[in-house]
């Protein structure tokens, strides 16, 4: 049996699952077999008729440190790693039903992509946001750019600089910060008010925002 990478909790009486990268003695780093089982349990929520929201969060103090760059020496994986890739974005962005990221600390690479795809971000006030894969490869733009505008996200993409909490708060990257203790409970609050709706509409709403976003989702490298 494969080890367990992602912790999926079945819908509350509200409707609310809870999904958590449980990698923590990796950074919650984005291995092809967490991006696997991960797109997994979402499918599986999506399939869900008592689920309503989702939220993802990351077990122990960083949301996730982005894609397992070891993988990427290691060239006899490279049609895995690209095809677990464009399955694992697809996936989080197109998933039927509202998401909310529970960013319990630092979100680098893939993990503030990750962040980005969710359609709200409760943030720790240890969270920090970076692409620090700009210096050797394409960053993912088009979700940043739909949540802060084209001006914001050439900034971030092209440079990698830093934000930490507060700025992303200004930025409107993030609708809360918290206490990194608390970063769940508030999420779940929010998560809260989304599930007042019945769930069909919460999907018509869902499809609605995912038209009006229009990110092309062939291939990672063109997101």
């Amino acid at each position: 049996m494969s080890e367990s990478l992602v912790a999926c909790d079945a819908p509350d009486e509200a409707g609310i699952a809870v999904v958590t990268l449980t990698r923590a003695d990796k950074r919650n780093a984005l291995s092809i077999a967490l991006r696997d089982q991960m797109s997994d349990a979402l499918d599986g929520l999506a399939a869900d008729e008592g689920c309503r929201v989702v939220i993802i969060t990351g077990d122990g103090e960083v949301f996730s440190a982005g894609f397992d760059l070891d993988e990427f020496a290691q060239p006899e994986r490279a049609d895995e790693l690209w095809a677990s890739s464009d399955r694992w974005h697809r996936t989080v962005i197109e998933f039927p039903l509202p998401t909310v990221a529970a960013v319990n600390g630092p979100a680098y690479g893939g993990g503030f992509d990750l962040a980005a795809m969710c359609d709200l971000r409760i943030a720790a006030h240890t969270a920090v946001f970076a692409h620090p894969e700009h210096a050797f490869s394409q960053v993912v733009y088009a979700p940043l750019h739909d949540l802060v505008g084209g001006a914001v996200a050439r900034d971030l993409a092209l440079t990698g600089r830093r934000i930490d909490a507060e700025a992303a708060l200004r930025l409107g990257l993030v609708s809360r910060v918290s206490s990194q203790a608390d970063v769940l409970d508030e999420a779940r609050t929010t998560a809260t008010e989304i599930a007042a709706a019945p769930r069909n509409v919460l999907v018509r709403m869902k499809a609605k925002i995912l038209r009006r976003a229009g990110i092309n989702l062939d291939t990672t490298l063109d997101i």
